[in-house]
């Protein structure tokens, strides 16, 4: 590989000499590569006990490109072709685990470049696990052992489990449309086998670089990071663990410093707000996040605008839940701080539990409501969790969303909620759009996107107009939303009647547009702090948790709820920004924070003002990194690998005749310097000598 990058960078560099006549450095690399601006790599992350994903070697990876775009196309990669290593440029309808298999065992296969399948496979694709999370939810060999692994019911029947394997070169995905054809057409001017033979030199090459810091498991990074930590003077850490921080806020303000009162019951509504795919930071999470943490947001605007909502005997919690596809990261650290008195609430002042987890792709009208079986055998938690189910039920009366019960037999489906019932018992129902198996054929895949959950818009639409277009998809989870908030207000304690809850679907339609489509629009522009403008840039939404937090998703989902639940107070910039100083603030209830404003429709500036709001951060880092228990089995044990650069480019190489040629002309060039180095060097007094004055005359 080195030979060939070598004899292409002769190449380059004596086409730049006759080009210009001389060159700089950077610009003989500009004549020689093509730089892949767009793209996306596969990275290497670790748990406990694995380390998955993939990585290149320290220098790159490079090999021939080779176009496949049908299975019959592999044959010259994996046999036929006569330029081994190839980086092959991978259609995304073939990238699978059948594919994946055979590339993972030849050495004739360098790297791999994935361009995106579109429209969308229409068999699915997901590459995460059948049995997302097994083994760190509520099901054990000691609780349900019948339902443990996913026993009776596969959960996600089309996940090939590709995120979870280890490939020893790197895959990169290509995002740009542009940049995918360019790498075809320099492949159709140079690689194109003619007649079965082999293609003439020069041929197009790729590389990528991928190289990661860490290896083996969490274990072994983690006490790698310890030893550099320990006895080095400039620790380089190879690993971090996988962080980030909660969300939440309650319905009536509480002392966030204090324990609550243990008489005192709340109602816990949870979602999740990441996603994960097979390549780093895409993560769009359309169906197995978004629908359902843009639900929650509206049935919390719509509980807030309740007239007699300051009556209601019960509390309310709105939790978001981040890192839940790693093993549930977010809930079992809030387990573990209420276990631990390091939260304000303890699991004792939960009543009940309400998760919403995908709801976007209903079969007509119904929403259906999951249990716990084991739970449900406790007589004294029976009836709680049948009073749910009927106030639930009872909430769906003249909406067009009808709530039915999943069989008794069935376990709950993956979900924040199993983290809290390993702690305790608490009555509980997770809302979902699937009864058994996920709806959802691109769980945890780079294709669960808008059109996944039928979001469509008419053609021709400005940014603005299309932020305040409503989706048919926006009605339906509105209708979802609305149904939540009457059950919840009635599992509160509320008396009075609910027709007037009702969710906002412009206000659903506004938020799928920021977190799917384009996070800097006006909306968000107006209820972000100032110095928060930075995350809001014009690339598509991801929502991975990743090392270094709060990620833009976490920021995003803390203003929309402050936002829609908090109050616009009459504070000055100074007294909001410290609200310690400013009588009756009770800082220790609220949150005060002073946002952008919408722009001034008669000039460029905006008029900001401050939010008060009861919406707080939690941690959400895995219990095993404070405890130091790397290889936990009880905790999420999560791992990103670090890098030093990720990057990716195409060039020509030359043939290796040209290379030896080349080389044996450039050692014939040294040898005949060095030859006339020693001759002109040895001959130096005769050669350089001084001639004698003739005009002088010696006496």
């Amino acid at each position: 590989r080195g030979i060939r990058l070598g004899g292409g960078l002769l190449r380059g560099g004596w086409a730049c000499v006759l080009s210009s006549g001389s060159c700089e450095g950077n610009s003989v690399e500009r004549k020689i590569y093509i730089p892949l601006n767009k793209t996306a790599p596969c990275v290497r992350l670790l748990n406990a006990t694995h380390q998955i994903g993939c990585q290149s070697s320290i220098s790159g990876d490079t090999g021939v490109i080779h176009v496949v775009e049908k299975e019959e196309d592999l044959n010259w990669v994996l046999a036929d072709g006569p330029h081994p290593p190839y980086m092959i440029l991978l259609d995304g309808n073939l990238f699978n685990r059948l594919v994946m298999q055979q590339l993972k065992g030849t050495s004739r296969v360098s790297g791999l470049a994935v361009s995106i399948a579109k429209p969308n496979p229409p068999q699915g694709f997901s590459p995460g696990l059948k049995c997302p999370n097994d083994g760190f939810g509520v099901y054990s060999k000691d609780y349900g052992p019948q339902y443990a692994h996913c026993n009776r019911t596969v959960w996600n029947p089309v996940g090939s489990g590709l995120s979870y394997e280890d490939f020893d070169f790197p895959i990169f995905l290509l995002e740009d449309a542009n940049e995918t054809q360019v790498i075809k057409q320099c492949y159709q001017d140079h690689n194109v086998p003619t007649d079965g033979s082999g293609p003439e030199y020069p041929l197009c090459a790729m590389q990528l670089f991928s190289h990661m810091h860490a290896v083996t498991s969490t274990v072994t990074c983690m006490r790698r990071n310890s030893i550099q930590n320990t006895f080095s003077i400039n620790p380089e850490t190879v690993c971090d663990p996988l962080l980030d921080y909660n969300v939440w806020s309650t319905l009536h303000p509480i002392n966030s410093s204090e324990k609550v009162d243990p008489k005192k019951e709340f109602i816990m509504v949870a979602t999740r707000i990441d996603s994960h795919s097979f390549f780093w930071n895409i993560a769009p999470g359309a169906e197995s996040a978004v629908s359902s943490f843009v639900t929650h947001l509206a049935a919390a605007e719509a509980l807030h605008k309740a007239s007699d909502v300051h009556l209601l005997q019960r509390n309310i919690m709105f939790t978001f839940f981040q890192g839940e596809t790693f093993d549930y990261i977010g809930s079992s650290r809030m387990v573990y701080d209420m276990e631990k008195d390091k939260f304000p609430l303890r699991l004792e002042n939960i009543h009940s539990f309400v998760e919403l987890n995908q709801v976007a792709l209903r079969n007509g009208s119904i929403l259906w409501m999951h249990t716990d079986p084991v739970s449900r055998l406790n007589a004294t938690v029976e009836p709680q969790i049948k009073n749910l189910l009927d106030i639930l039920s009872n909430s769906s009366v003249g909406a067009n969303v009808t709530l039915q019960e999943v069989g008794f037999s069935q376990s709950l489906p993956p979900s924040s909620f199993q983290r809290f019932l390993r702690a305790r018992h608490i009555p509980g129902v997770v809302l979902t759009d699937h009864q058994a198996s996920f709806q959802n054929r691109y769980y945890q895949s780079m294709y669960d996107t808008p059109e996944n959950i039928r979001m469509q818009y008419p053609e021709g639409l400005s940014p603005e107009e299309t932020l305040e277009y409503v989706t048919d998809t926006a009605k339906s989870l509105a209708e979802v939303a609305t149904v939540v908030a009457r059950a919840l207000y009635r599992l509160a304690g509320g008396a009075n009647d609910t027709s007037a809850i009702q969710a906002d679907p412009k206000t659903i339609t506004q938020m799928l547009y920021g977190f799917l489509i384009k996070m800097n629009n006006s909306w968000f522009q107006s209820i972000i702090k100032p110095d928060l403008k930075g995350i809001l840039g014009d690339d598509v939404p991801q929502h991975y948790v990743a090392v270094s937090s709060p990620v833009n998703t976490t920021y995003l989902v803390q203003y929309v709820l402050a936002n829609l639940t908090g109050t616009v107070v009459n504070l000055t910039k100074e007294e909001c920004l410290n609200p310690e100083k400013t009588p009756n603030a009770e800082k220790e209830m609220y949150d005060y924070a002073w946002v952008q404003g919408s722009l001034d429709p008669n000039s460029t500036s905006r008029v900001p003002y401050c939010v008060r709001s009861t919406v707080r951060l939690s941690k959400a880092l895995s219990p095993a990194f404070e405890l130091r228990e790397w290889g936990s089995t009880e905790y999420s044990t999560w791992t990103e690998s670090r890098w030093k650069e990720i990057r990716a480019r195409i060039f020509l190489v030359a043939s290796k005749e040209l290379e030896i040629i080349t080389l044996v002309v450039g050692i014939a060039i040294l040898v005949f310097s060095l030859v006339a180095t020693h001759f002109i060097n040895a001959k130096a007094d005769v050669l350089f000598s001084i001639p004698r004055d003739p005009g002088a005359v010696a006496y």
